[in-house]
């Protein structure tokens, strides 16, 4: 079973660490233009994405509110892939998700592209944070613009990983 972006983010609810980070997320997002597909560019290493290449993450709007995730990608050349579902909070930005049963976490919307192109993803835990965008490659001065928006959060971006795209 993968990993990915959203499966991740639930296991952060098992703890979070101790570092001073800015978890505030956008107050403008809408959550219609963020269904659809999303490239991860780079990612915090944690065991359900280690050697991870070509991840993608599907948003479908439900008739009940809800969001189908369906994340996949591909770990020694074997497609691996994982279903979840999100819901909405109070907080604009911020979104509950779960792959396992009634278990769900943290899915922070930190940053994104005047546009959308790109979206700036934390938890409620430090040592979970991912770059994603709308094509599987970013130009060098937006994604440098990225990781500074995180490092100026608190986030260690020496961490990042950064995800082999097609």
């Amino acid at each position: 079973m993968a990993m990915l972006p959203m499966l991740s983010v639930m296991m952060a609810a098992c703890g979070s660490g101790s570092a001073e980070i800015d978890r505030s997320v956008v107050s403008d997002f809408s959550l219609g233009d963020f269904m659809g597909r999303w490239y991860e560019i780079a990612r915090f290493d944690h065991s359900f994405e280690r050697g991870m290449e070509y991840v993608t993450a599907d948003y479908s709007l439900l008739g009940d509110g809800t969001v189908e995730v369906l994340n996949s990608g591909l770990r020694d050349g074997e497609p691996h892939t994982a279903k979840g579902r999100a819901k909405t909070t109070d907080t604009p930005g911020r979104l509950r998700v779960s792959f396992f049963w009634i278990f769900y976490s943290d899915y922070n919307v930190l940053a994104m592209g005047a546009n959308g192109e790109w979206a700036l993803v934390g938890s409620r835990s430090p040592k979970y944070l991912w770059i994603l965008s709308r094509t599987p490659q970013l130009g060098p001065d937006v994604l440098k613009g990225i990781v500074d928006t995180a490092a100026a959060r608190g986030y260690d971006t020496s961490k990042l990983i950064y995800v082999k795209q097609r």
